[in-house]
């Protein structure tokens, strides 16, 4: 009975959530890419093209994030009931972006050393094989959109059908189907301008077209990797929600002027959800559920620990 009756009181802790329908394409389109940035970085190697190893380096940013997302699905799901985790197993996945964004953008150090070098002392340059894999890498990138748009159509018919409660899981797995669709827009356009660079470089003699692409795509990955920097360490390092949102919060909880907060910590246990520990001191005192009630509003807050003192006399004096 005992057992039964804490049920009453418990909650998922699993965070990192999606949807199994459409998995399949979006895994065609991983092995795809996979295969033209490996075929790209080896053929820009070996027909000494910067341009070419700029658009594998750049594909292989977006095959890495959709490789962290899969594992931390799996992983997430697997950890889903044991306690591992003081939360959940959603940090996993910022983890691996964190650890991913370090790596690129050494990979992007990299690459301008190889450009400058290349500015400084040019290699021969195969044009007609690479220009031949640039536009091979093109037509499988706009495949890859075919196959992502299309089930993101199909996707956005069929969360249409849902209901209501589902809404907010829906819209997050469109966000990352819409995400990868993005990624795979901007193969497309690197894939482009190597293939400018490289036409360029074979009917006008301006191989050093091809050095500057490496900057380019190094540049391109490098601010990437910066923005996956500032999105994922906030998370890792317990940042707290902005000012707006705790004063609002704070408000709603001494709005009666009796209720004073006395110790309020927040942070974030994944991208987007947030857990709480609130601190109270009042004259009368109610049950943490009713302090939990008055937050109900705040859609972020997803795991509140309240603590409820009483105070006596002066102590209750506003300081």
């Amino acid at each position: 009975m005992h057992e039964h009756q804490l049920n009453n009181w418990q909650h998922s802790h699993n965070f990192a959530r999606i949807n199994r329908r459409g998995e399949s394409r979006t895994k065609w389109v991983l092995v795809l890419t996979f295969t033209t940035m490996l075929v790209e970085i080896v053929a820009g190697m070996q027909f000494h093209s910067m341009a070419l190893l700029a658009d594998g380096w750049h594909m292989s940013t977006h095959v890495m994030a959709f490789m962290i997302a899969i594992f931390a699905y799996r992983y997430s799901r697997v950890h889903e009931q044991d306690q591992t985790f003081a939360f959940s197993p959603a940090k996993v996945s910022v983890l691996g972006g964190f650890a991913s964004s370090v790596a690129l953008a050494m990979v992007a150090f990299m690459m301008m050393a190889e450009s400058a070098e290349r500015l400084v002392a040019p290699q021969a340059i195969q044009f007609d094989e690479a220009i031949l894999v640039a536009v091979a890498g093109l037509v499988i990138n706009l495949l890859s959109a075919l196959l992502l748009s299309d089930h993101h159509h199909e996707h956005h018919h069929h969360e249409h059908e849902h209901h209501h409660d589902h809404e907010h899981h829906h819209h997050h797995h469109d966000h990352n189907l819409r995400a990868a669709y993005l990624h795979v827009m901007a193969d497309a356009m690197t894939s482009v301008l190597a293939i400018v660079a490289l036409l360029a470089g074979k009917y006008y003699d301006w191989d050093w077209l091809d050095s500057v692409m490496g900057f380019v795509g190094a540049l391109v990955i490098l601010v990437w990797a910066w923005g996956l920097i500032k999105e994922t360490s906030p998370v890792l390092l317990d940042q707290g929600i902005d000012e707006h949102y705790r004063r609002a919060i704070l408000d709603t909880l001494e709005e009666d002027g009796e209720c004073r907060v006395s110790d309020i910590h927040i942070w974030r246990i994944s991208p987007s959800h947030h857990a709480a520990i609130i601190v109270l001191v009042t004259r009368f005192p109610r049950p943490p559920s009713y302090y939990k009630t008055l937050l109900a509003s705040f859609v972020h807050l997803d795991h509140v620990t309240v603590e409820v003192n009483a105070c006596v006399g002066d102590e209750c004096v506003a300081e």
